[in-house]
């Protein structure tokens, strides 16, 4: 079963793909969010993400805003389908205690981590599943 370590080598080169594209965009993040020092003043801001392309339904934006204006966020722009930064004033932190949600959440959805930890338990089980497939015709054959 010579497949085995090539499916590792590739679900690992996937692995590592996935993580340089989000160094890229926190990159990006970083450089598309520059303030002057007096519009930063009084406020908060975070980036919401969705590891899936949630964000190119309108109607997601649309809940997802409905959501956040609970704590007083308030989107500011579109990055693109994966991610929404918000920002609000500082004072409204006096009512994150009465709140039923988080209002730090920077993810909807499912998280990169636990899509990749899906991916890789998907393919371990097929390849047992293919392995015992194997096993069942080559015994059937002989």
């Amino acid at each position: 079963m010579t497949f085995i370590p090539t499916t590792a080598a590739t679900t690992a080169a996937t692995a590592a793909a996935a993580a340089q594209r989000r160094r890229k965009l926190q990159r990006e993040e970083e450089q598309m969010t520059r303030y002057k020092t007096d519009e930063l003043e009084g406020w908060e801001f975070k980036i919401v993400r969705a590891t899936t392309r949630k964000f190119r339904r309108s109607e997601v934006i649309r809940q997802v805003c409905e959501e956040e204006a609970r704590a007083g966020w308030e989107m500011v722009e579109k990055f693109d389908d994966y991610r929404l930064r918000f920002k609000r004033p500082m004072e409204r932190r006096a009512d994150d205690p009465h709140l039923d949600m988080d209002p730090y959440r920077t993810q909807i959805g499912i998280s990169g981590n636990q899509l990749e930890w899906s991916i890789a338990g998907g393919v371990v089980v097929g390849l047992g599943v293919l392995g015992l497939v194997a096993f069942l015709v080559y015994s059937l054959m002989h």
